[in-house]
């Protein structure tokens, strides 16, 4: 099941590409895509310490918005983090997906919305099957609330 759609919000795209989307609204949304991931990164580290690729994701995103790294350097670092959530439970293989969603964003804008799927999963899938549709809104509660104005 894909987490983003096939047709691009053009609010999505950055103006460079024909959408109407900032560099710094572009930032904005890496930024809360980061927190998304940085949120539920606890999931993986706990069964996982010794992996730091969803981290190093996370922190390359980061450069990218301070202008420390490119965008094809973030990007790879999001390929890090998919590749450390191989074979991993649910909840540890979602977070370690959504650092590399967030990592992505700086490709992609609309990333940003597979960062916030991925750690709504995560904490879903770290609940018990009666409190998974809790932990998945209340995730998304705390989303909407991290959302820049």
């Amino acid at each position: 099941m894909p987490i983003l759609p096939k047709e691009r919000d053009p609010r999505l795209t950055t103006i460079r590409r024909g959408g109407s989307l900032t560099d710094d609204h572009h930032r904005l949304l890496a930024d809360w895509a980061l927190l998304c991931a940085e949120h539920v990164l606890p999931l993986f580290q706990d069964g996982q310490p010794g992996d730091s690729r969803p981290r190093d994701a996370i922190d390359a995103g980061r450069a990218w918005i301070r202008g420390e790294l490119s965008m094809m350097e973030s990007r790879q670092t999001a390929f890090q983090a998919n590749a450390a959530a191989r074979g991993l439970p649910d909840p540890a293989k979602f977070a370690a997906l959504s650092a590399g969603q967030a990592a992505a964003v700086p490709h992609v804008a609309a990333h940003e919305l597979g960062a916030a799927a991925y750690a709504i999963r995560a904490a879903g899938a770290s609940a018990a099957a009666d409190g998974a549709a809790r932990a998945r809104a209340t995730e998304r509660e705390w989303q909407r609330a991290q959302l820049p104005a």
